[in-house]
């Protein structure tokens, strides 16, 4: 089967994916996410989406506050909690979840039950109501990937087969449409190189549709490279260990880089407007991040060391400060945004 096939079953198949049978995130689960590092990361993103509300899109009476993969809750909680210092913006907030996995589900719920803020939860983005703020941290990373190999006949779809022995292996499709923008695009690329691409237009085209009742924005934070290139990013992480992507199907998190050069192409062709990226360290910087993680150090000292270290792994150039991007994709007739504008 084609590796977007693959990947698609290992996290969503409703009797053996990852997602749709248990909760993978956590001390307890196979990964963790920046909410769970540091409380900061939620409360700036919260008032990063006041301030878009408020500056951007001129303070509508009512507004949709979203998530794309709400993880266990934990962004969400602290952005509303973070909101509260706006009281004009929290008392029109509507909260909207978009999340397909149940186990995730139940995990939100509770975390959110003394928000304080009507919440409701669906499976589809078409289901977001405008003007909408939407926060998407690490979701694009775990869409279905496509891969292509370069070979003597073209660039082919990877695929995953069977061997000899009956055990699971790459292979690629002996037949098939050959991509010959990816010939175009990469002439130097050498024999058995991979390229990567999805397919946002999915996820992007219901905020398109959106416009027609107002404005819209979706901040995408996630882990990839800014320019289009080759290579094999598909990653398998199992209880916070990294495994080969074929040794554990269904048990392990399937994920892979974010193509932000493509995914801003998409959004350009479909008509929004692209602010960014930007390195999650730098984006956090102009919010204001070591301001907040002080005053949280000084009004709880016994807290502190924890605070300043998980504000530093957030920062940090070789991890995840300089891994992950920060990209804003609104409505044409909004001005750049707050973090992204000179």
């Amino acid at each position: 089967m084609p590796v977007t096939r693959f990947m698609s079953q290992c996290l969503w198949h409703e009797a053996y994916g990852i997602y749709a049978t248990r909760q993978p995130i956590g001390d307890r689960g196979d990964f963790i996410t920046a909410p769970e590092i540091s409380q900061v990361f939620g409360e700036l993103l919260g008032l990063w989406a006041a301030v878009v509300w408020r500056d951007a899109m001129a303070a509508p009476a009512a507004v949709t506050l979203g998530e794309l993969g709400p993880g266990l809750g934990s962004l969400m909680r602290d952005a509303l909690r973070a909101a509260q210092m706006v009281p004009e913006f929290r008392a029109g907030l509507k909260c909207h979840l978009i999340e397909a996995s149940a186990p995730l589900i139940d995990m939100q719920r509770a975390a959110l039950a003394d928000s304080g803020v009507p919440i409701t939860w669906a499976h589809d983005v078409s289901s977001l109501r405008a003007p909408a703020v939407v926060i998407a941290n690490e979701f694009f990373d775990t869409l279905p990937l496509h891969q292509w190999v370069r070979t003597t006949d073209g660039w082919l779809p990877r695929t995953v087969d069977l061997d000899a022995e009956g055990r699971l292996t790459f292979g690629v499709l002996a037949r098939g449409s050959t991509r010959d923008d990816i010939a175009a695009a990469l002439p130097e690329a050498a024999l058995g190189a991979i390229f990567e691409s999805r397919s946002p237009e999915t996820i992007l085209q219901p905020f398109v549709e959106l416009e027609a009742s107002g404005p819209v924005v979706l901040l995408v934070i996630d882990y990839g490279h800014e320019t289009a290139t080759v290579g094999d990013t598909l990653q398998a992480v199992r209880s916070h260990r990294s495994e080969h992507p074929l040794t554990s199907p269904g048990e392990a998190d399937l994920s892979s880089q974010v193509g932000f050069a493509e995914l801003a192409a998409v959004a350009r062709s479909l008509g929004l407007a692209v602010d960014g990226p930007l390195s999650q360290a730098e984006f956090l910087g102009r919010l204001g991040v070591v301001e907040r993680a002080s005053k949280l150090m000084s009004a709880a000292p016994a807290q502190a060391l924890a605070i300043e270290s998980g504000v530093a792994r957030l920062l940090s150039p070789q991890g995840m400060g300089g891994r992950f991007k920060v990209m804003a994709l609104r409505s044409i007739k909004l001005p750049p945004l707050p973090g992204f504008a000179s």
